[in-house]
């Protein structure tokens, strides 16, 4: 894919108030600490094979802005990037994210990342861009895409097969030893361990994911509407999104959400029809409950991150949320849930110790059995003596 260039996108004159530009002010994350951007590198990908694959982004073009001049970012009506400049902003999000003298990965969280350094990084994006977003919509951003550098790190330099000290000293480049070694340390911890169970376990429920790729879907649905000339519905960007290249469907399971959507919705639009009253974001919304169950708390489905229930339904929120009794019982799943794992982990440490006891008796018995060879062995020899001794003695005399 050709690489966008910044002519492409709106470039607006947009100095800060009271700034003097010094290119100095960057030195933390600046281009002089970023290696040069590779289009394709070959990456050993085991058993002698090479993959290609993209270089580490740079945009360098981005850094060599003229002084005052800011790339324009819009935002759709629930405050989302949009445009191809939203593309721009969340690559340099992430290379903002990766710079850990700024936002260090030894924080268990980025709850607990102080809010100095959340402060210093968003002025970072501030710097280039002149935005419509909030800044609690770029901090959750980053916070996404210092994890995910976390998450990199972790999987590239944390060996499950090392020892606690091998991994210490597996510092990952550009990473400064004290955080590389607070960050081991908790991923080697019981606490960590089970963060980590506790996502795997996640993950594995995930059916299908979606093929959008590193484009947003609010942005997949501003091109989509820019180019039909109307707004894109939830249930056409589940299909949108869930659809391969050649238009079939990601999974079995996609394509039959699918056909459950567009039959529900069917039924819902000659429903009414027939009373004389039609609101179709209502009933997209009322389908995608029945078909996939009550939104979750803090996210809605088909909209991409950062989007709530009470900023997307509004004053309607409530009746796309789980009930009183739903979510009580969604609670008493998940404690019981934890139980059945909580009953399992005790289960699998008691068989653990009754395998370790028995192989501990089975080698005391093993030791016992070697002990008394030795003893029989040893009177065995006793017995031999005194017999050869008395047969000296009784021997007659020359």
């Amino acid at each position: 894919m050709p690489r966008r260039k910044l002519s492409d996108l709106r470039i607006v004159q947009a100095p800060r108030e009271g700034e003097e530009t010094n290119d100095d002010d960057l030195s933390g994350i600046g281009s002089s600490q970023v290696p040069e951007t590779v289009e394709n590198i070959e990456i050993d990908g085991g058993n002698g094979r090479t993959r290609k694959s993209r270089g580490r982004t740079t945009l360098n073009e981005l850094y060599n802005l003229p002084a005052g001049e800011r790339v324009k970012v819009s935002r759709n009506d629930v405050g989302q990037p949009i445009g191809a400049e939203a593309g721009v902003l969340g690559s340099y999000l992430g290379i903002v994210a990766r710079n850990h003298a700024i936002l260090p990965i030894n924080y268990e969280s980025w709850r607990q990342m102080p809010n100095g350094n959340k402060n210093q990084a968003l002025e970072l994006v501030k710097d280039k861009f002149s935005l419509e977003v909030s800044d609690d919509y770029l901090k959750n951003a980053l916070g996404k895409k210092w994890r995910d550098s976390k998450s990199f790190l972790k999987k590239t330099y944390f060996k499950k097969d090392l020892t606690l000290q091998e991994k210490l000293q597996n510092i990952p480049p550009g990473i400064m030893r004290h955080q590389w070694e607070d960050a081991v340390r908790f991923w080697s911890s019981k606490k960590g361990e089970d963060r980590e169970r506790v996502g795997v376990t996640s993950r594995q429920k995930q059916k299908f994911t979606h093929t959008a790729g590193s484009k947003s879907f609010a942005r997949l649905a501003n091109e989509e509407q820019i180019t039909t000339g109307t707004s894109i519905g939830r249930i056409k960007l589940f299909d949108i999104t869930h659809t391969k290249k050649d238009g079939s469907p990601i999974t079995p399971e996609a394509a039959e959400i699918m056909e459950k959507l567009r039959e529900k919705k069917t039924e819902y639009e000659a429903t009414a029809s027939t009373n004389g009253s039609v609101n179709m974001e209502e009933i997209e919304n009322q389908v995608i409950v029945d078909v996939l169950g009550p939104e979750r708390y803090g996210r809605v489905r088909c909209q991409g991150s950062f989007v709530t229930p009470t900023k997307y339904f509004g004053a309607n929120s409530s009746q796309y949320m789980p009930s009183q009794s739903q979510s009580s019982q969604a609670e008493v799943n998940r404690l019981k849930q934890q139980l059945s794992q909580f009953q399992a982990e005790v289960a699998a440490r008691e068989a653990g110790r009754e395998r370790k006891e028995a192989e501990r008796e089975a080698r005391e018995a093993e030791r016992d059995a070697r002990e008394a060879e030795r003893e029989a062995a040893h009177k065995k020899l006793q017995e031999q003596f005194v017999e050869m001794m008395a047969m000296l003695q009784n021997q007659p005399k020359k």
